[in-house]
């Protein structure tokens, strides 16, 4: 039984385009698709919204999921700079699909985000889609556990200026929010997320912090460790630091060593050269281990590569694939760089996101150049639970 099937089609038609691609995707399925996912790369929104509701009339799946994008990815291939559309479908016998649109309320002096499916002990995974504009998703993110307890996300944030993202859910498409799809039931879906940075100097204990403001790592001010660290780096990996310095906060503390993966990787935002003190991308806490890190393309691919080979649980039959918009040709020289690297995950679609959505030890996380990945193994290997 053919269970998962992709789909790729360009052109200035999008709404030729998103037929054929959902063409592409569906015709080896043996019966109609459980969940079909649609992304749209396209300069006018009102025509990506054409090309959506074309797709969902079309294909006749039960659930449908789809945004703008930046570039898609389908068919061993990744296109970033032309209209395209991809399609991949999916059946999923057995599965419970749970559909889901969000929206924030204003409630007193705080946001409150509605709409998200009641949480069952049998949810396996949660594919999310936001509007970075007009959705608060980085909280939200943050604190899934607390509403969505042990449950993974992936996905993406869509495509498109202020204004002009389409997100699409069954037969409605917004501009504003977020959507998504709960998979729960007898579905064997993993989770693997790529980082596209590698530490340099030793891993360090923060002595003192506040908030998001480093003020001193293992006893020292962090501008002083920092100017250490880059001091003994070669030429090259000083230039790498120059395009953009990242620190990973360690996810286990009790680890005995921490390497490359086993960090959240955030961005060092700000330097105060009076205090010495650093501004990094997320709250960072007393007694936490972090490592400066940068953004190379050799170590991202190695680390996808690494992911690939390490995947043991079964053969893989189809995947969704969220990469970011700064990999692709900007890192790695060629746009079908992260697609390739799943070449033996079967059918695989997906899109460039403007930030990445995934866990990183079993806690969800917005990330950048990263590759987040649902992958979907045969259901006679399925485990207790999704990783």
């Amino acid at each position: 039984m053919t269970r998962f099937g992709d789909g790729l089609a360009m052109g200035p038609d999008l709404v030729r385009a998103a037929e054929e691609a959902v063409r592409q995707a569906t015709r080896t399925l043996d019966t109609r698709a459980d969940l079909l996912c649609v992304f749209v790369n396209g300069t006018d929104p009102q025509e990506v919204e054409r090309a959506a509701r074309h797709a969902m009339a079309f294909s006749d799946a039960r659930t449908v999921l789809g945004c703008s994008a930046d570039g898609v990815i389908a068919a061993g291939r990744g296109i970033e700079e032309a209209s395209a559309v991809s399609a991949w479908a999916a059946i999923l016998p057995g599965a419970r699909l749970e559909p889901f649109r969000l929206e924030t309320l204003q409630a007193d002096e705080r946001l409150v985000v509605v709409g998200m499916p009641e949480n069952s002990p049998e949810d396996v995974a949660g594919i999310l889609l936001a509007d970075p504009y007009s959705f608060p998703v980085d909280a939200f993110v943050e604190r899934s556990e607390e509403v969505l307890p042990g449950l993974p996300l992936v996905g993406g944030l869509a495509g498109g200026g202020q204004g002009e993202t389409r997100l699409f859910v069954d037969d409605q498409i917004v501009e504003a929010g977020a959507v998504g799809v709960v998979i729960g039931g007898p579905v064997h879906a993993v989770t693997l997320l790529s980082q596209g940075a590698r530490p340099i100097g030793p891993p360090m204990t923060v002595t003192s912090a506040e908030q998001n403001v480093l003020f001193e790592l293992a006893g020292a001010p962090a501008l002083d460790k920092l100017e250490e660290i880059i001091s003994d780096l070669t030429e090259p990996e000083r230039e790498l630091a120059t395009q953009g310095l990242l620190i990973g906060i360690a996810m286990d503390e009790y680890a005995e060593e921490h390497e490359q993966g086993d960090f959240l990787v955030r961005g060092v935002v700000g330097v105060d050269a009076d205090t010495g003190a650093l501004a990094v991308g997320d709250v960072v806490t007393t007694g936490q281990t972090v490592r400066f890190q940068v953004r190379d393309a050799g170590a991202a691919d190695s680390n996808l590569a690494r992911l690939v080979r390490g995947f043991d649980i079964g053969p893989v039959e189809g995947a969704l694939l969220f990469s970011c918009n700064g990999r692709g040709r900007a890192m790695f020289g060629a746009s079908d760089h992260d697609v390739r690297a799943l070449d033996r995950f079967g059918s695989v679609g997906g899109f460039f996101a403007d930030g990445e959505i995934g866990p990183v030890a079993g806690r969800n996380h917005i990330h950048g150049f990263t590759a987040s990945i649902l992958a979907f193994a045969e259901s006679d290997h399925r485990k207790d639970s999704a990783i």
